[in-house]
C-alpha cells in the first residue's frame, strides 16, 4: 500500500518557488534621460530652528494671573464649558506677555 505523508509535498512548495524564481531573467532598468536622473541634494537639517525655552514668569506674577482670571473657580467653569455645560460667563483674560531682553 502507498502512503504519500503531506509534509513531503509541502516541503516542495517551497523548493520549486525558488526554483521557478531563480529561472526567470531580472527585468531591464527603464532608460531614463540624463536631466532625470540627476539627484538634487537637500539637507534635513535645512529648516532647523534652535529650541529657545521661554523664560519663567516668577511665582507671584502667575499667582496674580490667575487671581485676575478669576481663582481656581475660574478654571473649573472653563473646564466644564469645555465638557459641554454653558454657565453663560465670558471668556478668560490672556495672560499678560513679558517683553524678551
Amino acid at each position: 500500500m502507498f502512503a504519500s505523508l503531506p509534509a513531503r509535498w509541502l516541503a516542495l512548495v517551497p523548493a520549486m518557488g525558488a526554483l521557478a524564481a531563480m529561472a526567470r531573467p531580472a527585468p531591464p532598468l527603464p532608460e531614463a534621460p540624463e536631466a532625470a536622473t540627476a539627484a538634487r541634494y537637500q539637507s534635513a537639517l535645512e529648516g532647523y530652528r534652535r529650541y529657545a525655552d521661554d523664560q519663567p514668569i516668577p511665582w507671584k506674577t502667575a499667582n496674580e494671573i490667575v487671581l485676575l482670571r478669576g481663582g481656581w473657580q475660574a478654571y473649573a467653569r472653563e473646564a466644564s464649558n469645555a465638557a459641554g455645560g454653558d454657565d453663560g460667563s465670558t471668556a478668560l483674560p490672556p495672560p499678560p506677555t513679558r517683553d524678551r531682553q
